[in-house]
Parts: C-alpha cells; structure tokens; sequence
C-alpha cells in the first residue's frame, strides 16, 4: 500500500515542479533593478487554471506526505 502512496507522491511531485517552471516570472529580479514591479494585474485564461491548478497539487502533495507519513509499516 505504501509503495503505490509513494509513486503517487512523485507523480504529483513531478506534476507540481512542471506547473511552477510554467508560471510566467513577474516582477522577479528585474523589480531589484529598476525594473517596472509595481505592476498590478489579474489573472486571466490558461494563467488563472495554472495557479489554481498548481495550489491544488501542493493540497494533494501535502495530503499524500501526510498519508504515508501515518500510514502503518505494513
């Protein structure tokens, strides 16, 4: 059982570093350097479904770390 909890986490694991690498990059360290970061702007399209999609899997990888972190050895 512990084993298919653990594949599970790195499927999630794996799907959840693609989602951040896949964020656009906002103000950053450009805003350190002069750059325009007091740029407010909403969300919108693909870019609203990723951030949502992507606070999902960090509930769904804390899930499956605690899960597996009080499941029995078996």
């Amino acid at each position: 059982m512990k084993t298919y909890l653990y594949i599970a986490q790195i499927s999630v694991s794996i799907l959840l570093i693609t989602a951040i690498l896949l964020q656009s990059r906002g103000g950053g360290l450009g805003a350190a350097f002069g750059g325009d970061g007091n740029i407010y702007r909403t969300k919108r399209g693909v870019e609203k479904v990723l951030h949502r999609g992507t606070i999902v899997l960090v509930v769904v990888f804390f899930g499956l770390a605690l899960a597996a972190l009080f499941l029995p050895q078996a």
